[in-house]
């Protein structure tokens, strides 16, 4: 599934195409394949490129919004990103951690940063501007609990208040 607006072109100042990864579940088959045989699997996994897990903590903020418009928005981005972790949220900013799938760092980062814009306003979220972000590679985010550094798991999962 390509991430983006429609008509517009997402590709990075490297060229690569930026992109979610799909879970495997509707990875069809490769161009003349037929799915079912071990070449077909290979093929299909040499062309992928290999994806890893990442731990995104997205800070925003702006003018002050009604909470109950905030919980709103950000429970429908929930709904809309499946994989939110928490989002904890005030009258004037909020904080959303997630993991992302994504080939490397910049692409996890790219993704984010297009979060909030993208989900504006479908998820009727406040007019709210990133003023942070951190994009931490799956060991790293576990080194660091293990460590007693970084944030706490992200429970309880769901929408609170700050």
């Amino acid at each position: 599934m390509k991430r983006g607006r429609p008509g517009q072109s997402s590709k990075g100042a490297s060229g690569r195409a930026l992109v979610s990864v799909n879970s495997g579940h509707d990875a069809g088959t490769a161009v003349g394949g037929t799915g079912s045989s071990a070449d077909d699997a290979a093929t299909r996994h040499e062309e992928r490129p290999l994806s890893r897990l990442w731990h995104v903590t997205l800070s925003v903020s702006g003018p002050r919004a009604p909470l109950a418009e905030v919980r709103r928005g950000l429970e429908q981005l929930a709904h809309d990103h499946p994989f939110l972790l928490t989002s904890r949220y005030a009258t004037d900013h909020a904080e959303i951690r997630y993991w992302e799938e994504a080939r490397d760092l910049h692409d996890a980062a790219a993704l984010a940063l297009r979060l909030w814009g993208e989900h504006r306003s479908t998820a009727g979220l406040p007019p709210w501007e990133t003023v942070g972000l951190e994009v931490i590679d799956r060991t790293t985010y576990h080194q660091r609990l293990a460590e007693g550094y970084g944030p706490p798991p992200a429970i309880p999962l769901g929408v609170h208040p700050y």
